[in-house]
């Protein structure tokens, strides 16, 4: 963990430093649970059947699409404030650019490997999509460890809760824009998700305490039956895995 060092820059006028970033770890746990079942529900994808590839092939690219959202949105809105506010992280946040720039370079020899598999559904093709992914899943879950240990107290030491929350906000705007790109519904999956990354003893707290009621009301009426869907279409044969 960063030494702490007297700080630099200010924060915008009338905010004060320290934020809540726990909503981090949740964004992790989804993704540690979708890079490990990704390559498990490619790799059950039988040779030729090119029905249930295309289906699997259409969260892949839900999942590749995630992970360059949560990466970019980090690198624009948080590295340079930690290191204006903490120089300690210097050295800690130069690892995490270096790690987001390895993630990429994997997922840039991954994402053209999936529309010939879904078109063919060869085993092959399959095997080594799976294998790519699975070295993808290393690197990324060693990250996201280092991540927790090593930036996210500075965050919430330096940063406002304001600044902190841009980082969701520019995420669900962004999904928001691009939801017609993909044959699901992005924000149902995201706050189902969200909600399966919770403890169950914990849900219901954090359910009312960080999703407001009319989205709540709307996830009631409509996202949750979209939510379960989506899982019914993952695990058409077997109970979801839980993540938690």
């Amino acid at each position: 963990m960063a030494t702490k060092l007297p700080s630099s820059g200010s924060l915008p006028d009338g905010q004060n430093p320290g934020c809540d970033p726990s909503g981090l770890i949740l964004v992790h746990r989804i993704f540690r649970w979708l890079y490990t079942e990704l390559p498990v529900l490619i790799r059950e994808v039988e040779a030729d059947d090119v029905d249930r590839a295309a289906i699997i092939g259409v969260y892949a690219k839900l999942y590749f699409y995630a992970l360059h959202l949560h990466h970019e949105t980090e690198d624009m809105l948080l590295w340079d404030r930690l290191t204006t506010r903490d120089p300690a992280c210097v050295a800690h946040v130069d690892q995490m650019r270096m790690q987001h720039a390895e993630v990429g370079s994997q997922l840039a020899g991954i994402e053209p490997q999936l529309a010939p598999w879904v078109a063919t559904a060869d085993a092959g093709l399959r095997d080594a999509f799976a294998g790519d992914i699975e070295v993808l899943r290393d690197i990324l879950f060693a990250h996201l460890g280092q991540e927790e240990d090593d930036i996210l107290p500075v965050a919430a030491a330096v940063l406002s809760q304001p600044e902190w929350d841009e980082l969701e906000v520019h995420t669900r705007a962004t999904l928001t824009a691009h939801r017609k790109e993909f044959p699901r519904d992005v924000l149902s999956l995201q706050l189902g998700l969200l909600l399966a990354s919770v403890p169950e003893s914990e849900r219901e707290e954090w359910y009312r305490a960080n999703v407001p009621a009319p989205v709540r009301l709307l996830y009631l009426l409509l996202m949750k039956r979209r939510y379960d869907n989506a899982m019914r279409e993952l695990y058409p044969d077997r109970p979801v895995p839980a993540m938690v």
